[in-house]
């Protein structure tokens, strides 16, 4: 029987909720404060852990980092009459799986108790994914996150899909616009399979020289054609055994289809220059933002191949159809980005929330983080504000700028030059444009025209 551990003082609440768990098969405990939950979790095993926000002694978030500290494996939720994003995010930050507002839904909160017993702490965690390290002395501490899980309907469809998927050696076809992560969803679909201990070799298919496709996926022979200067080992030797990921997949040419087509039949390859076959064992998953079908339709790609692929489908979803987790997935980047630049920014104010929130995000993940990055590294204070924020996701219409937004526009590429040491480049990467329409941004407001 599943063992769950309920910490809330509400006596009446408390009762109600053992009953109807017990009623579910769950075996419960409970403890009104914070230090009878640190006994009970002491000395007995639990599946989770319910706990309210608001407690006599402590605050949930107390617990969740004792839990941290000494049962780092045991999946919690809280509970919080103020379920706003901040609360659920320090309480995701801090090792929380999920987080259910008051007053409860029993049925909600049934189902997510239920999704994480089920599957324990593997990729069902929903939330913050939280990979644990041993340290000296024994202890573990936590590694900062790989990837966030959404909370939208979206999102979890997309999970629900790969947990489903990612056992089996099924081939995937993942279908996503550009920036919604496709590759991150390849990998999980690796880490959760079998072949997890194998190689996963990524191979962006756009970025292939049609000529050059051969050698890439199946290797050659030194000497077998001009610049063929030492042998090589393609790509489907070197996933043997594990996962091959082909991005963008409809690039390819339609030469390189057939014979990517009659690898994957004859499980066999032959490296350019040699006579000699090898056999190969690999799961492939491949990615794409194009429309296949219509690519056959117009024989561009070839319908049997595209049958070959897509043995499961998985769409991603855009960043716009996910509106509820935008700040979530928004304070993710920002912990990010105060590691790498070594910041200490706190979070987002009131305005420049409600500015992520209404913007439709048409580079979806990929420009958030990017943007986000840019905005940690200009932030002064303790808050990001709109001044930090790119011009275009301030306004619908980006040519109708008022005054202040102009100004606030050269103040933010003035920034972005100095940070970067007046590198045109980099100063155009850190504000998501490229130089052309930094170089016409800084002629508008007269930057550098003294120099």
């Amino acid at each position: 029987m599943r063992k769950i551990l309920i910490v809330e003082d509400d006596i009446t609440f408390l009762l109600m909720l053992k009953t109807w768990l017990a009623k579910h098969g769950f075996e419960v405990e409970t403890a009104g404060n914070v230090e009878d939950g640190k006994r009970l979790l002491s000395q007995s095993g639990f599946s989770a852990v319910l706990t309210d926000m608001r407690l006599p002694d402590q605050d949930g978030i107390y617990l969740l980092q004792w839990i941290g500290e000494n049962r780092p494996e045991l999946p919690a939720i809280v509970m919080t009459s103020y379920a706003d994003i901040q609360n659920a995010v320090l309480s995701m930050k801090l090792g929380a799986r999920d987080y259910i507002a008051k007053p409860v839904n029993p049925e909600e909160l049934l189902k997510k108790l239920n999704d994480l017993t089920a599957v324990g702490t593997s990729l069902g965690q929903e939330g913050v994914s939280q990979v644990k390290e041993k340290v000296p002395g024994g202890k573990k501490k936590a590694v900062p996150a790989e990837y966030i899980e959404g909370r939208s309907d979206a999102a979890r469809k997309l999970y629900n899909h790969v947990r489903l998927v990612a056992p089996t050696n099924m081939p995937v076809l993942i279908k996503g616009a550009s920036g919604t992560g496709k590759e991150h969803i390849a990998r999980l679909i690796h880490q959760e399979s079998k072949r997890k201990g194998r190689p996963f070799i990524a191979v962006d298919c756009g970025a292939i020289p049609k000529d050059l496709a051969g050698s890439e996926f199946f290797g050659h022979k030194k000497g077998s054609f001009t610049g063929a200067l030492s042998d090589k080992k393609g790509a489907f030797a070197e996933a043997d055994g594990g996962t091959l990921f082909l991005d963008e997949v409809g690039n390819l040419s339609y030469e390189v289809q057939v014979q990517l087509l009659r690898a994957l039949q004859e499980k066999k390859i032959r490296p350019i220059g040699t006579n000699v076959e090898i056999e190969v064992d690999i799961r492939l998953i491949t990615a794409t933002n194009e429309n296949l079908e219509n690519a056959i339709k117009k024989g561009t790609f070839r319908e049997d191949l595209y049958h070959r692929l897509n043995g499961f489908s998985l769409e991603v979803p855009e960043l716009k159809q996910q509106k509820e987790d935008i700040m979530l997935y928004a304070d993710f980047f920002l912990d990010q980005a105060n590691r790498e630049l070594g910041k200490q920014v706190t979070g987002f104010n009131k305005e420049a929330v409600r500015i992520l929130e209404r913007y439709d995000w048409p580079g979806n993940l990929r420009q958030m983080k990017n943007m986000i990055m840019c905005a940690a590294l200009l932030a002064s204070g303790e808050y990001i504000t709109p001044a930090e924020l790119p011009v275009e996701i301030k306004k619908d219409n980006p040519d109708k700028l008022t005054l202040y937004d102009q100004e606030a526009e050269k103040e933010t590429i003035l920034r972005a030059l100095e940070s970067s040491g007046n590198n045109k480049s980099k100063a155009a990467k850190m504000l998501g444009i490229d130089r052309k329409t930094l170089y016409n941004k800084m002629k508008l407001y007269h930057i550098g025209q003294d120099e």
